[in-house]
């Protein structure tokens, strides 16, 4: 459960007769307009990864350049705690909750009531339409 209840379903997996105040913001996977500079060459490999991911991520395109650097400075943070000799847990529970408000995951986004959607590669069958069909074929209807 997360700081404000457990996370919320997603709207097409949500059935109720009385409407909560809206429907979610959609949007599609697209990276954001906002500028992102290049990761610093000393952080962390792991910060670097997060770093580089959140800026192609469909979040981003919500990013004003404000986010952008709190986005270098949670990396930033990050890279310490993960190159230092010692683990802090203290600094790791405060890079999860900046990593929260940056909305980078699933269920803090849906928080927010963000759901992102991935662009169908193709107009796919479901599974049970193919089988049936391949029934019919081999039944020669």
């Amino acid at each position: 459960m997360g700081a404000r209840g457990p996370v919320p379903k997603r709207s097409t997996e949500r059935r109720r007769r009385n409407k909560d105040g809206g429907e979610p913001v959609r949007a599609a996977l697209a990276p954001g307009t906002a500028e992102w500079p290049e990761p610093d060459a000393g952080w962390h490999a792991i910060a670097r990864d997060w770093y580089c991911s959140l800026a192609a991520s469909g979040q981003a395109q919500f990013y004003e350049p404000s986010d952008v650097a709190t986005a270098r400075y949670v990396a930033e943070a990050m890279s310490r705690n993960l190159a230092a000799g010692r683990f802090s847990a203290q600094l790791f529970a405060a890079v999860s909750s900046a990593m929260t408000e940056l909305l980078t995951t699933e269920g803090a986004r849906r928080r927010v009531r963000i759901e992102l959607e991935r662009e169908p590669a193709g107009q796919e069958a479901p599974a049970g339409v193919t089988a049936i069909a391949h029934y019919r074929a081999a039944l020669g209807a």
